[in-house]
């Protein structure tokens, strides 16, 4: 049996990276993990050429809305991803941080926009081995 991992993607605007992140980990981990993001200033709306890029994959965020992070899930995620929210993010000692530099997907072309996308899902198969997530199959592989 496997345990349920609890991950949480923050970025400052939760509108671009967290929810690629949060997709590509949704859709590769399953029912195998817990998913969350939020950003220290949420944006008004998903990135529009994120949606584009990840639907490319299959995975469709367009559904999403941008959440303020709360403590709350810091508190109870397993792995918390900051991606550029610096000082913002709270920190609990005994959690797992990892820091992505990505870059900003915002009022970037579709073809930037992919390469951040490719770049996340590589981190997303990364981060769920070592949380010993099996990956579900992609038509990447």
């Amino acid at each position: 049996m496997t345990t349920l991992r609890r991950i949480l993607f923050v970025c400052v605007h939760n509108a671009g990276r967290s929810q690629m992140a949060a997709g590509f980990a949704r859709a590769l981990g399953g029912d195998r993990v817990e998913v969350r993001s939020g950003g220290s200033e949420p944006g008004e709306r998903i990135n529009p050429v994120a949606v584009a890029a990840m639907a490319e994959r299959g995975i469709d965020i367009s559904g999403t809305v941008p959440q303020l992070l709360l403590t709350d899930d810091v508190r109870a995620a397993d792995a918390v991803v900051t991606m550029g929210c610096g000082d913002a993010c709270p920190v609990f000692p005994g959690k797992r941080y990892e820091d992505w530099a990505l870059a900003d997907p915002a009022g970037q072309d579709l073809a930037t926009v992919r390469a951040i996308r490719d770049e996340i899902e590589d981190r997303i198969r990364s981060l769920l081995a070592s949380l010993d997530v099996p990956v579900r199959a992609s038509d990447r592989d």
